[in-house]
């Protein structure tokens, strides 16, 4: 599985340094257009705030045709689809965190998860199953499935979940249902809806982006890691 691998500029890695030392990580889950140029561009954004950032390209078995334009919707959500949100899913993801937690310069222990759209709901999946594996996830607006809701009760690390009120994929209703899981569970989680935005409103190349949804969300997200992932205690 091909992935891209972006780490702070300027940073100075003792070696052999102790965990201390090292640097928090993120995971980076791509959208269903596929590992494109803009996933890259937040990836540089979350490494300038001091993040070693991995992003795997989790269409690999469809190499090489497999980024799509933001045009191309009906093209992406069929490669979306063929994809096995079962054990393969969770493995592929499982061998990212293990690949970056054996990076010498991260911190195994400060690992968070993000994504938008397929990624959003990925990111989801992850803390679901792999709870163990993390320090925080925050999804942007991602799918979720009903098993998913059921497996909120497995989630034992903070998130934060993002969502457009505009939003035709994730209706009003979906968003209410996600919420009260969570507050039937008693999780430490935040959720926070924009009235005014679609799906993708992160996206500046996207018809649905909103730029001051995206400013409020950049915000909270880096705030959020910040303080769960850079400086958690070890």
């Amino acid at each position: 599985m091909p992935a891209c691998l972006f780490t702070p500029t300027g940073s100075d890695y003792p070696e052999g340094g102790t965990a201390s030392h090292r640097k928090p990580a993120i995971l980076l889950l791509m959208e269903a257009f596929g590992l494109t140029s803009h996933i890259r561009n937040v990836a540089v954004r979350i490494a300038n705030e001091g993040y070693v950032v991995l992003v795997p390209d989790l269409y690999y078995r469809e190499l090489p045709n497999n980024k799509f334009g933001y045009g191309e919707v009906e093209q992406a959500m069929a490669m979306m689809w063929r994809l096995d949100f079962g054990k393969p899913m969770e493995n592929d993801i499982r061998a990212a965190l293990a690949y970056v937690k054996s990076c010498p310069e991260v911190n195994p222990d400060r690992v968070g998860v993000t994504g938008f759209c397929l990624g959003g709901g990925l990111t989801f999946f992850t803390a679901c199953k792999l709870s163990n594996e993390i320090a925080a996830a925050a999804p942007f607006y991602g799918m979720v499935s009903d098993e998913w809701i059921d497996a909120v009760k497995d989630i034992t690390v903070p998130i934060y979940l993002f969502f457009g009120g505009r939003d035709p994929f994730i209706p009003g209703d979906r968003i209410r249902q996600i919420e009260s899981r969570f507050q039937e569970l008693g999780k430490d989680y935040t959720l926070k809806v924009y009235p005014d935005a679609g799906h993708g409103f992160f996206c500046h190349e996207r018809s649905d982006y909103n730029p001051l949804a995206a400013e409020d969300a950049w915000g909270q997200l880096t705030q959020f890691f910040h303080q769960l992932v850079l400086l958690s205690p070890v």
